[in-house]
């Protein structure tokens, strides 16, 4: 049988990272989407009777979390339930890293863990700490001060290019990995350090005025949004997301990107021209 890898949400930043890492690796992979491009095939989630996974032999399930909890924990299920029956044999599941769980988006992938590890096929979860990319699109700029709820709490980020090599490692070979959950995160930065590197100012802000621009309703935020946003600040403030672990490093075998270069890139893509600052924007543009 050909050893295919299909990849979910590849058209996503993390599912399209990780299928350019496997193809560089020379893996036989293809991906996923309910929007394929040329060679994808077609995968909605939200419509279980059209889900073909035939020929695949790993899938690489890149959570589906931009969605309310049931919802996605359903979409989820939908598509192991298809791997089973479509004869997949193995899994890897991009999980949420375990100092997460403080995370107001964490129950979802611990359903989801739960649903991978109870599904009959071989599996490895992959625990990822949260983007430098996303930790730099969440600071916000007012005038030229970056502004952040973080307080001097740090984030043990990573750069998403190195999620996507260990998965890409990972799916091709998995049989090494099986029945295993890494956690797959990086060196502690603070929104200071992130701002030294742009040489502007931090400004923290409460918890409290943060929320208050989040709900504001010309953020643009969906619903179930404000309460993750928030809840990704106070567990970075209150040093729930600075620890370390080795597992990204073993399995990539080289020294990670540096996450403050990262972010800090992220953060200059949002600083806004001077004569159009929105002051205290609260909306991230990097996911």
């Amino acid at each position: 049988m050909t050893d295919m890898i299909l990849v979910t949400g590849a058209n996503g930043n993390l599912g399209a990272a990780t299928l350019t890492a496997l193809h560089a690796r020379g893996a036989l992979a293809t991906g996923g989407s309910r929007t394929p491009t040329d060679g994808m095939r077609r995968l909605d989630f939200d419509a279980p009777s059209g889900i073909d996974l035939t020929g695949v032999s790993t899938l690489v399930l890149v959570s589906a979390g931009y969605a309310e909890d049931d919802q996605v924990v359903g979409r989820h299920a939908a598509v192991l339930d298809a791997a089973v029956q479509d004869g997949v044999r193995h899994v890897v599941y991009t999980s949420l890293t375990g100092a997460g769980d403080h995370l107001a988006f964490a129950l979802a992938h611990r359903a989801t863990e739960r649903l991978v590890r109870t599904c009959g096929l071989p599996w490895t979860i992959l625990r990822n700490g949260l983007y430098a990319e996303l930790f730099g699109g969440l600071l916000m700029w007012a005038d030229d001060v970056v502004e952040s709820a973080f307080g001097d709490g740090a984030l043990a980020a990573v750069a998403r290019a190195d999620l996507a090599e260990a998965a890409a490692i990972v799916a091709a070979d998995p049989a090494p990995h099986g029945g295993r959950a890494y956690d797959l995160v990086g060196t502690p930065i603070t929104a200071a350090r992130v701002a030294d590197q742009l040489g502007v100012p931090h400004r923290s802000i409460g918890l409290g005025e943060y929320r208050r621009r989040l709900l504001d309703e010309g953020s643009g935020l969906l619903p179930f949004q404000p309460p993750m946003l928030a809840s990704i600040a106070t567990s970075v403030r209150h040093r729930f997301l600075d620890g370390t672990c080795s597992d990204l490093v073993d399995i990539l075998g080289r020294p990670l990107r540096d996450p403050l270069t990262t972010a800090a890139a992220a953060a200059a893509a949002t600083r806004p021209a001077p004569d159009r600052t929105p002051a205290g924007d609260a909306r991230p543009t990097t996911a």
